[in-house]
């Protein structure tokens, strides 16, 4: 069986990923990267979780935390408040850690490499997330063209099987493909019960009562 690397945050778009990934007939090697923030310690939990649900066997931890040290994003500095969800915002939102999915997929094509995976599976979304510029389509098709010419044989290919969907077609999608939501973790500052009041949780809460179900895991308010 043919294997792909997924980038797994332990967040709902990275499960529903995963799940993509299953059902496109890969074999997962699950990749989960902390970078020193706000919510590392439960994130990893929940990529555990996941991986045991899906009885993943190869997993890989890693951690680029210079992102932390580099900062100029409210996950990796403490000094920066997290703010208050505006799902109609147009600047670029506090949040965004600057070119993180680059420094994500580098670590996934290394491993991808060696391992002799042929895919790499990210739950990057366009339409419905937070306006990051990693999160572009044309974004993943420059990415596979450095890929391409940056790797011995060429032939590791991005997957985004969810980038063109909202937040609602994402959770359908999810309930279809019988995807552990209860066991995913998407908030950007608690670690206990999620906030409901950041972005993420804004967005996940928005998706849900836009799709007419309710989310599985427990809010503040």
């Amino acid at each position: 069986m043919a294997k792909a690397v997924v980038l797994m945050s332990g967040g709902l778009d990275s499960c529903v990923t995963a799940a993509c990934a299953k059902r496109d007939g890969y074999e997962l090697m699950a990749l989960h990267i902390s970078y020193h923030q706000r919510t590392e310690n439960r994130e990893e939990t929940a990529f555990h979780r996941i991986c045991d649900y899906y009885e993943v066997q190869e997993r890989f931890v890693g951690s680029i935390d210079h992102l932390a040290r580099i900062g100029g994003s409210c996950l990796t500095d403490p000094n920066i408040a997290v703010e208050e969800a505006d799902l109609n915002r147009t600047e670029m939102p506090n949040s965004y850690v600057p070119f993180r999915n680059a420094h994500l997929l580098s670590v996934a094509v290394s491993w991808a490499e060696v391992e002799g995976a042929d895919r790499i599976y990210i739950g990057a979304v366009a339409e419905d997330s937070s306006g990051y510029p990693d999160c572009r389509p044309e974004y993943y098709a420059a990415f596979n063209e450095v890929i391409r010419l940056g790797t011995h044989q060429g032939h590791i290919r991005i997957e985004t099987p969810i980038i063109h969907l909202r937040k609602r077609d994402i959770v359908r999608l999810g309930i279809e493909l019988g995807v552990p939501i209860h066991l995913t973790w998407s908030c950007y500052q608690n670690e206990e019960v999620a906030c409901g009041r950041c972005d993420s949780c804004a967005l996940r809460l928005r998706g849900f009562a836009e799709a007419g179900m309710s989310d599985p895991i427990p809010y503040v308010r």
